[in-house]
């Protein structure tokens, strides 16, 4: 038993410690190491135009090779973080960004997970509320009588002897 754990866990550390496949190319790399990780930062965020919900860091597609060969061509001519990303929201859209940013024409994007979740909890709790409230009146209407049976009640009450009065 310990060995299969032992064999389980290896297994396990491997699949967890393999370093992701990225798809730049060696020709792509920059050759100074703090221009090339700005670059893979940057790569990181924008969209893959082809695969749609993956960078272009992880994207094989000739539209995101030229889009990491555009990325690093801006950092070698010296724009900025936001410079190159301002530049590719310009040419192709938010949509460019895999995180877009908090504006207004984006607020419905940002708030629309939060306010449904606020929303559906909001009903919950209103639906256990109301669920609470029907079934303590529920509970109230069958505990009482009817005149009926309240009447029932006293002669069968008035009919059983007490152990004062034995009959």
């Amino acid at each position: 038993m310990r060995k299969l754990i032992a064999i389980a866990f290896v297994v396990w550390m491997m699949a967890f410690a393999a370093s992701a496949a990225y798809a730049v190319q060696p020709d792509e790399i920059m050759s100074d190491p703090a221009k090339e990780s700005r670059a893979r930062d940057l790569s990181r965020e924008l969209r893959c135009m082809v695969c749609q919900n993956q960078s272009i860091d992880d994207s094989e597609a000739p539209l995101a090779r030229d889009l990491r060969l555009l990325v690093r061509e801006r950092i070698a001519a010296g724009d900025t973080d936001a410079q190159v990303l301002d530049f590719l929201v310009a040419r192709y859209g938010e949509f460019v960004l895999l995180k877009p940013r908090f504006e207004p024409h984006t607020y419905l994007l940002w708030l629309l997970s939060p306010l449904a979740l606020a929303g559906g909890g909001f009903a919950l709790w209103m639906y256990n509320r109301r669920r609470t409230k029907s079934a303590a009146a529920e509970d109230q209407s069958s505990r009482k009588l009817s005149a009926e049976e309240e009447a029932r009640l006293e002669q069968l009450v008035a009919s059983i002897p007490s152990p004062e009065h034995p009959v």
